[in-house]
């Protein structure tokens, strides 16, 4: 009986199971609320506990003043009933003092409150950006771009919206539990009867929680998939564009958005329907007191003041009551964005440094493979146990049909992922034994699509090479010949990249691309597909601006124009994940294999379009 292997460390992780981010089901949190959600969001608070504690200080001070009033209130009319002026004077200045403080301390509670709210949702935005700066790419790859953006967002403004409300709901509650005490001690009767409502309030909010919180659950399902979709549109709105699709996916939005409209429009309906509820429960304790109340006073049991303040309590008791429904309503809101944001800082880093882990200063830049295997799904491997070496300064292009593993290759160099099996080593090293900085500042890459950052041209230039001097930008950008057209711009090197560079061709964002990493002056130098967006007539200047930049280094070449590296010392060609051959140009052309009838396919080709452009016949010949 054979026994299957175990898997290795970044098998298991794949296979591990993780929320899904990328789907609606990975909003679902209404079923799935788990407390210590709570913990960690009010954990936040920690640092913030002495200025939140004197916010909560402030509103319990404001809460007792507010209950004083209508019984202060009370004795003022009895001191007039009695005509006693002297009990009605303290009355009043008691009162105005009352007030005083409650507007004083409410003032302050509230400005302390924001204050910390504000220094809270600070640190939470800061964690979530820092670990999503350190997520595996694996995690990057199968995230929904307008999903995070609503974590990132709406979640966190639902934190802030809840600890903005923190103190009014502390204040109600004490109100609420003192206004009980005072009713019932001014007169018990008569308290028993204001309060015998209470029962018929939470009967209805026991009918009207499990429709709530499915109610929320569908709004924010909703909201979540009408982001993701507006996000992805804005993202592709070139390919939008360029296929015609604005009326459709205008369309396919507008039923999204209609989805989102009804599902708010619910859940605003089910926060609403408590306001009316405990507006009509108010009136029947009002009639009660007046009723009941009005009766004793005239048969002489009850004093006018303490009638006067039972009507005041009877006001001042429902609203607490209704903004604590309210209050509900956003706790709820604001615990499901806080799993969902932990949810988020929970994503294992599975790219990290070992604790052990040394950093590449003096190696040799030597890259071999041995015995790779690796998939993005363990399940479909990408690369079968490939092994290779690329020496020391030596340029070595990668060549194959789309899918044959090329990008992989340089992806697992990188250590953006880790292989499921075998070793890639570095500089002598097992990558998973460097430290990632140092793997970085010894490895640059250039892609096939440039990704500028907002900024200056200079800025974007150096953006890996924070002190390279002026000089330095503009050396490497004359040897990739990107100094003329930066000097034809308005401000020159200071001239500002609208976003991703947008205001500047592709071939020009590719060019600055390279003058970034030349100056980053690293000893391995990946490109991928880098001159595959560049016209001919800049191709030309590149090809002598590599000569500049592969002189001395270690070089990992993707093309699928076959004449840019038929220089390279060795080609290695791949076919569905393994090394067909490999060799320089000509003894692979004379071996009559794969990279034979790729390069005399693409060849043919090229030579077929300059024909069709120019009329010259002899072309294909003469080269």
């Amino acid at each position: 009986m054979s026994v299957e292997p175990a898997p290795g460390p970044t098998e298991e992780r794949r296979r591990a199971p993780r929320a899904s981010l990328g789907s609606p089901e990975g909003d679902d949190v209404f079923g799935t609320f788990d407390p210590r959600a709570a913990r960690r969001f009010f954990g936040y608070l920690v640092p913030h506990r002495k200025a939140f504690l004197a916010a909560q200080f402030a509103v319990l001070v404001a809460a007792a003043a507010n209950v004083s009033i209508p019984l202060l209130i009370g004795k003022a009319v009895d001191g007039l009933v009695r005509g006693d002026g002297e009990s009605f004077g303290r009355a009043v200045v008691l009162f105005g003092v009352a007030a005083a403080v409650f507007i004083a301390t409410l003032v302050f509670g509230e400005w302390q409150i924001q204050r910390v709210a504000q220094r809270v949702i600070f640190d939470i935005r800061r964690a979530m950006f820092a670990h999503l700066q350190d997520v595996s790419l694996s995690f990057m790859d199968r995230t929904h771009v307008g999903r995070m953006m609503a974590r990132l967002q709406g979640d966190v403004a639902a934190l802030q919206e809840l600890l903005e409300s923190t103190t009014g709901a502390v204040g109600d509650l004490v109100v609420l539990v003192a206004i009980t005490v005072v009713l019932l001690s001014l007169d018990l009767q008569l308290g028993l009867l204001t309060l015998a409502v209470l029962p018929a309030l939470i009967a209805i909010r026991a009918v009207w929680l499990p429709y709530s919180k499915r109610s929320f659950r569908e709004a924010r399902d909703a909201s979540s998939t009408a982001n993701s979709a507006l996000a992805e549109n804005i993202n592709g709105i070139r390919t939008v564009q360029e296929t015609r699709r604005e009326a459709l996916n205008f369309e396919l939005y507008r039923k999204m958005a209609d989805a989102n409209f009804r599902a708010q429009t619910g859940a605003a309906w089910m926060t609403q329907i408590m306001v009316p509820t405990v507006d009509i429960l108010t009136g029947v304790a009002m009639a009660i007191v007046i009723v009941v109340g009005g009766n004793a006073v005239l048969a002489g049991r009850l004093e006018v003041g303490v009638m006067v303040a039972f009507v005041l309590y009877v006001q001042r008791f429902f609203d607490p009551v209704r903004m604590l429904s309210m209050q509900y309503t956003i706790m709820q809101r604001a615990m499901a964005a806080a799993h969902r944001i932990f949810e988020v800082l929970d994503v294992p880093v599975t790219i990290r440094d070992r604790p052990d882990a040394v950093a590449l200063d003096e190696f040799e830049p030597r890259v071999e493979f041995r015995n790779v295997t690796f998939g993005y799904d363990p399940a479909r491997p990408v690369l079968h146990d490939i092994s290779f070496t690329v020496e020391p300064r030596e340029v070595v292009a990668l060549v194959g049909p789309t899918g044959s593993g090329k990008t992989s290759i340089i992806a697992l160099t990188h250590r953006f992922y880790d292989a499921d099996r075998g070793q890639v080593l570095v500089g002598g090293h097992d990558v998973r034994d460097v430290t990632l900085d140092s793997l970085g500042r010894r490895i640059a890459m250039v892609l096939q699509e440039p990704f500028l950052f907002t900024g200056t041209i200079e800025e974007n230039i150096r953006y890996n090479t924070r002190g390279a001097a002026r000089e330095d930008v503009i050396a490497a950008a004359k040897a990739v010949s990107a100094h003329d057209f930066i000097m034809r711009l308005p401000e020159g090197y200071d001239t500002p990249l609208g976003q991703r560079g947008r205001n500047l061709s592709v071939g020009q964002r590719q060019l600055i691309s390279f003058a970034r990493a030349l100056v980053a002056d690293p000893q391995i130098l990946i490109l991928d597909e880098a001159t595959a967006n560049i016209d001919s007539f800049t191709e030309q200047a590149i090809q002598q601006a590599l000569k500049v930049l592969f002189a001395g280094r270690t070089c990992m070449v993707i093309a699928h124009r076959l004449a840019t590296i038929r220089d390279a010392d060795r080609i290695i060609v791949l076919s569905e994940g393994r090394i067909l051959e490999q060799g320089d140009h000509d003894a692979l052309m004379r071996a009559g294999g794969l990279y034979h009838r790729l390069y005399t396919s693409a060849h043919a080709s090229f030579d077929d379009q300059v024909v069709a452009a120019t009329g010259d016949a002899e072309f294909a010949t003469r080269t």
